[in-house]
């Protein structure tokens, strides 16, 4: 059974930084791509950033682009997501999900087979 878990959210001042944190285990192929979205009431979810099955290849929403860095731990499920400069418009539930099998840089929920619950990020201003 395959399990995705963010952890690292919480509240900020305008111009911090917080990094999130996301591990999936029960995986059985290597070759997955892990990507961020987040999400507020209002809006659809939203494409936030991506990094390859190896950590070699990056892409980021232009809302992000950096500010937002992307780190993964080698081949290994696990991906990080550091926020810095953030500003109150950054403010949603941040998710990360795993493209199985996908060795690619996939931008869409529907490319993605496994999501974690999601971890609030506030800034406030």
């Amino acid at each position: 059974q395959v399990h995705v878990q963010e952890s690292g959210g919480g509240l900020v001042h305008t111009g911090g930084s917080l990094t999130l944190s996301c591990t999936a285990s029960g995986l059985t192929f290597s070759e997955n791509a892990m990507g961020w979205f987040r999400q507020t009431p209002r809006k659809e979810r939203e494409f936030v950033g991506v990094v390859n099955w190896n950590g070699g290849e990056k892409h980021y929403a232009d809302s992000v682009k950096d500010r937002f860095i992307i780190s993964r731990d080698g081949a290994k499920d696990t991906a990080y997501l550091r926020m810095n400069n953030l500003k109150p418009e950054d403010t949603a539930v941040y998710y990360c999900a795993v493209a199985y099998g996908v060795v690619g840089l996939p931008q869409y929920p529907g490319e993605y087979s496994y999501w974690g619950q999601g971890t609030q990020v506030t800034v406030s201003s």
